[in-house]
């Protein structure tokens, strides 16, 4: 992740440059473009931050299911039982 962001940021000062040397009379537009630079890498960053979250928390989901996985297969063995055991105490109709 730190390697994407300082590539990210890397990247982001190249096209500053680049937008430089497209208007080096026009400090304005300068400005601007280095604005607008600056808001697409923020996005970049905060998509980049949301996918680690997302990855994040999928991995953690996977684990607590795999560790969870013979607790819910033994719970519902239980409920089978119990419900074998409820069907045969009552009488049919």
């Amino acid at each position: 992740m730190k390697a994407s962001l300082l590539f990210l940021l890397a990247c982001t000062a190249v096209l500053a440059v680049g937008a430089r040397a497209d208007s080096p009379e026009e400090p304005k537009a300068l400005v601007q473009k280095v604005q607008e630079l600056a808001q697409k890498a923020t996005a970049m960053a905060k998509d980049a931050f949301s996918r680690v979250r997302e990855s994040e928390a999928a991995q953690q989901a996977r684990q607590w299911l795999s560790d969870n996985a013979e607790l819910a297969k033994q719970r519902l063995v239980w409920l089978k039982e119990q419900l074998a055991e409820l069907l045969k105490k009552t009488p049919a109709a």
